[in-house]
């Protein structure tokens, strides 16, 4: 028997789905649960809004399936839909961020050391702090491009921005990422020093 091709399976749960089967819908939710739920906790910065955003995306997913183009990469066009939901979620919160204690971030569960997993989690919680400084539009590709590692022409497609806007977010949102950092280390020094 030969092992069957991803891309393939899904155009055909995809055609399935547009069909009216329901189960065909729920092989894509199940293989792409995990990927929208990270990018909704990356943009928003809580697991309760992610989750709400998630299933909310798949819904606005299911409803649109019609509108998608057969051939073309199903997962940027998801990512697309959750990563505008997303940022209209952010826009009508107007930036109410939780502090430090709300923060949750899901690691994957591993045999390595204790003391590794809570630097590895005190590291993701500084990163999505830092996340969470910075406006929405570089969030964005700082997530599709780090966290998925798509390419600069995946995140123009996923976004519906140019090329050359894509490169100039990718590089400002590095440049207020660095800041940030900068003014955390400066921070963390002064209050021990203190």
């Amino acid at each position: 028997m030969t092992e069957s091709d991803p891309a393939a399976e899904e155009q055909i749960w995809i055609l399935q789905a547009l069909q009216g089967n329901q189960q065909a819908f729920g092989q894509l939710v199940t293989r792409y649960q995990r990927p929208v739920y990270n990018l909704a906790y990356r943009m928003l910065g809580n697991a309760q809004d992610a989750e709400d955003a998630s299933q909310e995306a798949f819904l606005r997913a299911y409803r649109a399936l019609s509108s998608f183009k057969i051939g073309r990469k199903f997962s940027s066009w998801l990512l697309s839909i959750a990563s505008n939901l997303c940022i209209d979620i952010l826009r009508r919160r107007r930036y109410i961020w939780l502090s430090l204690e709300d923060v949750s971030f899901r690691l994957s569960a591993s045999t390595e050391d204790p003391g590794h997993n809570v630097l590895r989690q005190e590291h993701a919680d500084q990163v999505q702090l830092l996340l969470g400084q910075i406006p929405e539009k570089y969030r964005l590709v700082v997530v599709l491009r780090y966290w998925y590692d798509l390419s600069y022409k995946e995140i123009a497609e996923t976004t519906g921005l140019s090329l050359n806007t894509v490169k100039t977010r990718l590089h400002r949102a590095r440049h207020m990422l660095a800041r940030a950092m900068e003014e955390t280390d400066l921070c963390d020094a002064a209050s021990q020093t203190g």
